[in-house]
């Protein structure tokens, strides 16, 4: 891996984030509320878990749509913004195996417009279509001494039995991997690619679409055929969103192996495009971008076949992009 020196020179360092979470967690893990604790011990998973009863856990997740919410502003677009919002969340919750059902959005702005929150709203409720979950409340707040735009997130529930969770932790060398198509860029390192792109204009079609309309591209949502897959006999043994850290985020799964990538999904020409024009070296683009691979499933040898077909449906182009290594903690790229 070659470092994140341009994300960092951007403005964004995964080092001092993963430090600061650190810091912060380290006082949540020594709350004592008096009683048993219900959290189900998940470190470093996509969602949290906690037991409802003694077979029933409800996940947990939270997110944002980051600084893609700048693209939107300077377009005056914000009708997909909530897509990603929705995306963002339920994509993360799906991991653990649980079936999302609900999220409440957060909205912080200078000064509520009621244009821009009808927008805004047409996207949240197309994302919560698409996953199939409600918005049953959220909050808008307007702090003009803290923000000088618009920024969304949202926090989202499912719910899960215990007994199926799905941790990683039966994922064996020579699992095969299955790649689920990006829709671009999602709703991660953006920072970056606005420093990269900031010569080209927002209507600039190189890419075969005016720059703006390809940096909104909605985040793929994956929920609809992760449950099916779930549900059916296949054996699922680890689901990993790629979202910042790249195909890097295999490595939050439990169980102690590597991974090996030698048949790539193919790269959008968007993501070229940030590397041309932001001098970032090949590696750093795999750490900090999902390069055409929005979600991976692992599942066992002789469940690939069965595993494509019912993906496929869902997301024409799924395939197999690589297996399980014995190697622990190892992402490599190959061919």
């Amino acid at each position: 891996m070659s470092g994140q020196d341009a994300y960092v020179r951007a403005g964004v360092s995964q080092r001092h984030a993963d430090a600061a979470v650190e810091a912060l967690v380290a006082h949540l893990a020594r709350i004592e509320t008096g009683k048993p604790s219900r959290v189900v011990p998940l470190p470093g998973h996509y969602a949290s878990v906690v037991r409802v009863t003694d077979r029933l856990g409800v996940a947990f997740t939270t997110d944002g749509v980051g600084t893609k919410m700048v693209i939107a502003e300077r377009l005056g677009r914000f009708e997909t913004i909530g897509i990603d919002c929705i995306a963002m969340n339920v994509n993360d919750l799906v991991c653990v195996g649980a079936e999302p059902i609900a999220l409440l959005d957060f909205i912080l702005c200078r000064e509520a417009n009621p244009e821009v929150c009808d927008r805004i709203g047409l996207g949240l409720r197309r994302g919560a279509e698409l996953a199939g979950v409600e918005i049953p409340g959220g909050e808008i707040a307007q702090v003009g001494d803290v923000v000088s735009g618009w920024e969304l997130s949202g926090s989202a529930i499912g719910l899960v039995a215990l007994d199926e969770i799905v941790t990683g932790a039966r994922v064996e060398p020579g699992d095969a991997l299955i790649g689920l198509p990006s829709s671009g860029l999602h709703a991660n390192g953006y920072t970056l690619a606005r420093r990269a792109l900031a010569d080209v204009p927002l209507d600039d079609s190189r890419l075969g679409a005016p720059l703006g309309e390809v940096l909104l591209a909605p985040t793929e949502i994956y929920v609809r055929a992760v449950l099916e897959l779930l549900g059916s006999a296949i054996e699922v043994r680890g689901l990993a969103h790629i979202t910042g850290d790249g195909l890097r985020n295999l490595t939050r799964l439990a169980a102690p192996v590597g991974y090996e990538i030698d048949a790539p999904l193919p790269v959008p020409a968007v993501f070229g495009l940030i590397q041309e024009l932001g001098g970032v070296g090949e590696g750093e683009m795999y750490e900090v971008f999902n390069m055409g691979c929005g979600f991976v499933c692992v599942v066992a040898p002789a469940d690939e076949v069965a595993a494509l077909e019912l993906l496929g449906t869902h997301h024409p182009g799924a395939r197999r992009i690589g297996r399980v290594t014995d190697r622990p903690g190892e992402v490599a790229r190959v061919g």
